[in-house]
């Protein structure tokens, strides 16, 4: 009687002690808590949307490595997908001088980090408005206040439909008490509501240009933000309270730690030193020395020098 693979009915099934009978051919699979995402070439992604980066390097051998000649000219490789490409931007130089270029999981954080962006540009855009509702009303209070109270009963009628009580609103007892603020006070309070948005938009552009300088100022604007999150918190939990200090915790805590900011998991050097190693070009210079080990440098001694006691090391 033949035997017959069982295949499982959801890929990425974690693989257990007892299970290897059953799947022998999937002892090696993993969990995936995101399987659509893991399938996802994020070279190609980011290729698609900036188009392909290619690098000449001076060097002879290595420039040989990179390049391949085709029907419609000489073609390099991607330094992000790694497909011998015609076009995109190409340059030249020194393979020292080349760009490092963020590939696979380091294009997905740089999306990831978009989506906070965006969530931080929509906080722009309604404290700009509220900045500028309360720049307005400095200098027609009476007919807001008159336009506020016309409209109460409809806001009342409206949410009592709905199953809520707005009579001990929060939000409402804030415009009402806005009414008693003086000209001045009410100067103050759009500057400031204006100084928050600019900070916002701030976090947001830098968020989206994925610069190591929005990053920071990401991370420091989030943080310094926190306690009063916490506090209101402890006044009274809300929903709309939990979800924005659950974001505001999450974008903190995934810098601080993905892009190794203020020197988590060894800092700025090595989160260069993981791209590099990620680099098409780093990974053509090693398979390139690896395969002629004899050419790394012909001044190398053929055994290593001894030190002798009492000498400085290098010393001849």
């Amino acid at each position: 009687m033949s035997s017959k693979t069982i295949e499982p009915k959801r890929p990425g099934i974690p693989i257990f002690a007892g299970n290897q009978d059953i799947y022998p051919h999937l002892t090696a699979t993993k969990w995936r808590a995101w399987p659509i995402l893991d399938d996802v070439d994020w070279n190609l992604f980011g290729c698609a949307l900036r188009g392909h980066v290619s690098y000449e390097p001076d060097e002879p051998e290595l420039g040989g490595r990179l390049a391949a000649q085709t029907a419609g000219g000489a073609a390099w490789r991607c330094l992000r997908c790694g497909a011998f490409v015609t076009d995109g931007q190409h340059s030249r130089g020194p393979a020292a001088g080349a760009p490092l270029i963020r590939r696979g999981k380091e294009l997905r954080s740089e999306l990831l980090l978009r989506v906070f962006a965006v969530e931080r540009f929509l906080r722009f855009l309604i404290l700009g408005a509220a900045a500028y509702g309360v720049w307005r009303f400095r200098y027609d209070k009476t007919g807001v206040q008159r336009a506020f109270n016309d409209a109460m009963p409809v806001i009342r009628d409206m949410y009592r439909g709905l199953g809520f009580d707005v009579t001990h609103s929060r939000l409402l007892g804030l415009i009402q008490d806005s009414f008693t603020l003086n000209p001045r006070a009410l100067l103050y309070l759009a500057i400031g509501l204006a100084g928050y948005a600019t900070i916002e938009l701030l976090e947001a552009v830098g968020l989206w240009l994925g610069q190591r300088w929005g990053e920071y100022f990401a991370l420091v604007a989030t943080s310094l933000f926190l306690p009063y999150e916490i506090y209101e918190l402890t006044v009274k939990i809300t929903w709309l309270r939990l979800a924005a200090f659950a974001v505001n915790l999450l974008l903190v805590a995934y810098l601080l730690w993905t892009k190794r900011l203020f020197g988590a998991r060894g800092g700025k050097r090595a989160y260069d030193a993981q791209l590099r190693a990620e680099s098409v070009l780093e990974m053509e210079q090693a398979a390139l020395a690896a395969a002629s080990p004899s050419q790394l440098g012909d001044a190398a001694p053929a055994s290593p020098a001894v030190e002798q006691p009492g000498e400085a090391p290098g010393a001849a």
